[in-house]
């Protein structure tokens, strides 16, 4: 496809390559972002990154398991690591509206990088076996990063390829983090078992490099989009009223919060799952590799399939040209992620469960980068960075609460039954969300038709009757 082999410089608009696209087969078009050389670099380096983060998740929760044995304590790290995402996005959120996106993405991946080294050099010097509190902290410090990356990452895609590639930006994004999600447990499974924790951490830390190359390569035009005279506090509290008085962008996220605190927690408790509850399986795969640690395998393949189902989820929206039918989408993927969570809880036979973690991770990855999309195309470009700052709270802020309750109540009574309550709290999200969608659509077709047309003309799919289902 000739459109997408040559790179659209800086900012440039994929305008004129548009009526091209809508005759070509939809598999073409779902690459479409990919022409804009900034989004070629971020898309390149965050890729490499993300398999280095996903292989440090893995092997953190493994590490705290097998230093604790608790559910309790698997729970209180994701807190850690969370928790500072609800406290200082709404400041990360202004930070990316009155500065450069780029810079501010810079500045968190190194000092994500940075925190990876730590973590690397106390877990190969056995400081951390004796001081398990280093490991929470370090946690924590990166969750103040995440409170500053995310709103500035999510936000700083509209600058690399505008609006009219932005929904597919954002699905393309989605596929990249989950195609890491498929491949950094499998390669963390392996390394933890053959070489321990640590080198998962340094190998993240490295990783890093990819990404921040990459920035440092764009020439992007991201300038400050609010004044920084008016005072921080005042912008703060424009974001909220903003998302509290925008039904269609308020529904969205008290949905992303719900299913964050009753529903996410499964991936926390999965070392459970892999040690004690799916305690048969695995044996083949791991004499393959030549290892003895079971349950470490046994973890990298459970996570690995949930990657697997999301990235296909992604993948899906990418194919989409349109936002027409997403808000259907969203309240039919929460229930169909609840159903499965649920289906999962109650299976005991390990290769089965495999199997039930792809509609798992193929719903909630639809629905997180569906309700995405349609924020993202609702919202005014002043205040993304803000919106985005909220939609941080409600996706990875409001985590840490159900990872600390969900701990805890695994403690008490057990995993399978702790997820299996979450998946029933899902299906009811799902049910409240869909008696909001005709309330709002009205509202959520200005909204979109509005913004389309501050970034030239608004295409046909997103001024159809029922744009905002």
């Amino acid at each position: 496809m000739p459109e997408l082999k040559v790179p659209i410089q800086e900012n440039a608009s994929a305008s004129g390559a548009a009526a091209a696209e809508s005759v070509l087969p939809r598999w073409q078009a779902a690459g479409r972002a990919l022409r804009h050389r900034n989004f070629q670099l971020f898309f390149g380096g965050q890729l490499i990154s993300l398999i280095g983060t996903w292989m440090q998740t893995v092997a953190q929760s493994w590490l705290v398991y097998r230093l604790t044995g608790s559910g309790l304590k698997l729970g209180a790290v994701g807190f850690a690591s969370q928790i500072p995402v609800f406290l200082f996005a709404p400041i990360g959120g202004i930070v990316a509206d009155r500065s450069n996106r780029k810079h501010v993405v810079i500045g968190t991946q190194i000092a994500s990088m940075l925190l990876a080294f730590v973590l690397a050099a106390l877990t190969l010097t056995h400081t951390v076996d004796h001081r398990i509190w280093l490991i929470f902290v370090l946690a924590a410090l990166l969750g103040v990063v995440n409170a500053f990356d995310i709103p500035g990452r999510q936000s700083f895609l509209v600058d690399m390829v505008g609006r009219e590639d932005l929904m597919n930006a954002i699905a393309l994004n989605s596929s990249m983090f989950n195609g890491a999600r498929v491949i950094g447990p499998a390669v963390a499974g392996i390394l933890v078992a053959r070489l321990g924790e640590g080198w998962c951490f340094f190998a993240n830390g490295a990783s890093y490099l990819a990404v921040i190359a990459g920035l440092m390569l764009m020439n992007v035009h991201s300038p400050a989009r609010v004044s920084s005279q008016t005072s921080p506090f005042e912008h703060i509290k424009e974001g909220f009223r903003f998302v509290n008085r925008t039904a269609p962008i308020r529904a969205l996220m008290v949905l992303l919060g719900l299913v964050s605190v009753v529903g996410m927690p499964y991936a926390v408790l999965m070392p459970i799952f892999a040690d004690r509850v799916l305690h048969h399986g695995g044996q083949e795969f791991a004499s393959l590799i030549g290892s003895h640690d079971l349950g470490a395998v046994r973890l990298g393949i459970l996570m690995g399939a949930a990657g697997v189902g999301a990235l296909l989820g992604a993948l899906t929206l990418a194919l989409r040209t349109g936002v027409k039918g997403l808000g259907t989408w969203i309240s039919v993927c929460c229930a169909g992620f609840g159903i499965s969570l649920m289906l999962f809880s109650f299976s005991r036979s390990f290769w089965l469960s495999v199997l039930l973690l792809l509609p798992v991770g193929y719903f909630i990855m639809l629905q997180m980068a569906s309700s995405n999309t349609l924020i993202q195309v609702m919202v005014p470009d002043a205040l993304r960075g803000r919106t985005m700052a909220v939609y941080s709270m409600m996706f990875m802020g409001m985590g840490p609460v159900g990872a600390l309750l969900g701990g805890a109540l695994s403690d008490r009574l057990g995993a399978p039954l702790t997820v299996a309550i979450g998946g029933f709290a899902s299906v009811m999200g799902a049910w409240w969300f869909a008696v909001q969608l005709p309330k709002i659509r009205v509202e959520a077709r200005q909204l979109i038709v509005a913004q389309s047309m501050a970034g030239g003309e608004p295409p046909e799919e997103m001024t159809a009757p029922v744009a905002e289902d």
